[in-house]
């Protein structure tokens, strides 16, 4: 029993030191006007930290790493983000999963609850959630991620809002190029194509038939040319017991 601990435990110390926060956007596109209205900028002392989306008029999703810097502010309603035309709400609290520990264990989730309601109009929307445990996703099925993060290893960060499409992977072929991997995540983008994320637009939506499907969550090192490991998602549908919950009862739980 004690040697089969030391291999689990081993296990995990490996896959932890591959894993890196998710992120910059790689060989997408500036995301069209008038769609996306749900994506927000999660900043902490004015800067961005991590993107998130809207699932109601005063509560946020994105991903639990993100709270270390602490965010303390959302902007909403513009894909650019220095513009001046932009909603900002103050948080109130923020809700981390309960058992998460760091993003090679899973669990990588939070809720934001706003300071006030986000004015819901053609430039603020909020996107659906799954409406089941399980998301039903197909081998191959194209669905997007976007984000405010760099294009590429070691450029800038980007002020406009940047969208690719990726496909979603074999959950047993992800597990096999990763060696292992925490439960409920869905893996889309990086392995066997040049498209998803690098490191840093964690907390992110993975937006599928217009459904928010998965967080950001991370990738492997910080290759953005491009990784032999998929890229890694929160898987929503595990989560909704609990996000919906918080939303009821407006508190941690």
């Amino acid at each position: 029993m004690f040697r089969l601990k030391e291999v689990q435990r081993l296990l995990v110390l490996t896959f932890l030191c591959q894993t890196v926060h998710g992120s910059h956007i790689i060989n997408g596109e500036t995301a069209p006007v008038n769609s996306m209205e749900y994506m927000v900028s999660v900043q902490s002392n004015g800067k961005h930290v991590c993107g998130g989306f809207l699932i109601s008029e005063d509560f946020v999703v994105t991903a639990a790493h993100c709270n270390n810097p602490k965010p303390d502010l959302v902007v909403l309603g513009n894909h650019n983000i220095k513009s001046s035309n932009v909603k900002k709400r103050n948080i109130q609290y923020s809700c981390e999963f309960p058992t998460f520990q760091n993003v090679g264990l899973g669990n990588d989730i939070m809720l934001l609850k706003l300071s006030r309601k986000a004015p819901l109009n053609n430039r603020v929307k909020i996107i659906p959630l799954p409406t089941s445990s399980n998301a039903n996703l197909r081998d191959g099925q194209i669905c997007s991620v976007a984000g405010w993060g760099k294009t590429g290893t070691n450029l800038p960060m980007v002020d406009d809002l940047r969208v690719v499409n990726v496909s979603i992977l074999n959950p047993q072929l992800c597990w096999e190029k990763w060696g292992g991997l925490p439960s409920n995540v869905i893996c889309a983008g990086g392995y066997g194509t040049d498209k998803g994320f690098c490191q840093g637009d964690s907390g992110g939506p993975l937006v599928c038939d217009g459904v928010a499907v998965g967080v950001v969550s991370f990738n492997k090192h910080k290759n953005c040319n491009y990784p032999d490991v998929p890229n890694v998602h929160t898987d929503i549908s595990k989560y909704l017991l609990w996000i919906n919950n918080i939303m009821k009862m407006k508190k941690c739980v």
